[in-house]
C-alpha cells in the first residue's frame, strides 16, 4: 500500500493542539516516575510499551504507595477499559485493513487520538486513504509522548518538586476540550455521569481504588446506554 504524504500529514496537523495540551503531562510523569523510584530507562521504557497517560500515572502512583501488584494490574486494567469503547465505535471503519494495520492503530489508540479520528470520520468519513491520516495522528502523539516523558525525567533529576508545579491543568484541560462535544451523545453522557458521581462517592478510598471503580461505573454506564439506543433504533 503506497504511502500518502498528505493525508499522513493531515493527521499530525489535526493533533497539533492535541500535543500541545499533552507536553505538561508527559513532563509530569516523567518527573513523577524518577520520584517513585524508576530510572530514567524504565519511565521511557513504561511511556513507549505502555503508552496510557493515565493509567502510567495510576501504576507510579500506587508503586509510591507500596501497592501489590495484582492491585497495580487490575487498576491499571479498569482504567484503560474505555478503549475497548473507543475500539467498538472505530472496529466499523477499520474492518477492511490487514491485521498488521489493525494492530498498530489499536497499540497507538488514545483519548487524543480518538477524538481526533471521529472527528473526522463525522465531517469526512474514512475514505480509501484514512488509515494514514489515522496513523499520522497516532505517531505524532507517540512520539510527543515519549519526548515530553524524557524531558520530564531529566528535568525531575535535576529540578526538585517539578510534578507539584501544577502544570497538570494543561491536560485536565485538554480532556475537557475532549470530552465536553461528545456529551451531545446519550452513551458518553451517561459514561462520564457514572464516573463522575462514582468518583465523588469513592474518593476516599485507599490506593486510588476509587478512580478504579470510577472507571468501571463509567465504562459499564457506557455500554449500557449504547445498548439500550441500539434497541430503540429499530423502533424509530
Amino acid at each position: 500500500m503506497a504511502f500518502r504524504a498528505g493525508v499522513f500529514w493531515q493527521g499530525v496537523r489535526d493533533t497539533t493542539p492535541m500535543l500541545v495540551g499533552a507536553a505538561p503531562f508527559g513532563v509530569i510523569f516523567g518527573a513523577l516516575a524518577v520520584s517513585a523510584g524508576l530510572s530514567a530507562w524504565g519511565a521511557l521504557a513504561l511511556s513507549g510499551v505502555v503508552f496510557a497517560g493515565s493509567s502510567q500515572f495510576v501504576a507510579v502512583s500506587l508503586m509510591a504507595a507500596g501497592a501489590a501488584l495484582p492491585v497495580i494490574w487490575l487498576t491499571t486494567l479498569v482504567v484503560n477499559l474505555r478503549h475497548a469503547l473507543y475500539s467498538a465505535a472505530l472496529l466499523p471503519h477499520a474492518q477492511g485493513l490487514s491485521a498488521r494495520w489493525r494492530w498498530c492503530l489499536a497499540f497507538w489508540l488514545t483519548d487524543e487520538t480518538f477524538a481526533v479520528v471521529e472527528h473526522r470520520l463525522r465531517t469526512q468519513g474514512m475514505g480509501a486513504d484514512g488509515q494514514w491520516f489515522w496513523l499520522g495522528s497516532s505517531l505524532a502523539m507517540y512520539l510527543n509522548w515519549l519526548g515530553w516523558t524524557l524531558v520530564g525525567v531529566v528535568l525531575g533529576q535535576n529540578i526538585p518538586g517539578l510534578e507539584s508545579w501544577g502544570l497538570d491543568f494543561a491536560m485536565a484541560a485538554t480532556f475537557t476540550a475532549i470530552v465536553t462535544p461528545q456529551l451531545a451523545r446519550r452513551p458518553v453522557l451517561a459514561a462520564a455521569v457514572c464516573a463522575g458521581v462514582t468518583a465523588l462517592l469513592a474518593r476516599g478510598l485507599p490506593y486510588k481504588l476509587g478512580l478504579m471503580l470510577a472507571a468501571a461505573a463509567g465504562v459499564l454506564g457506557g455500554m449500557l446506554a449504547e445498548r439500550g439506543l441500539a434497541r430503540q433504533e429499530p423502533q424509530s
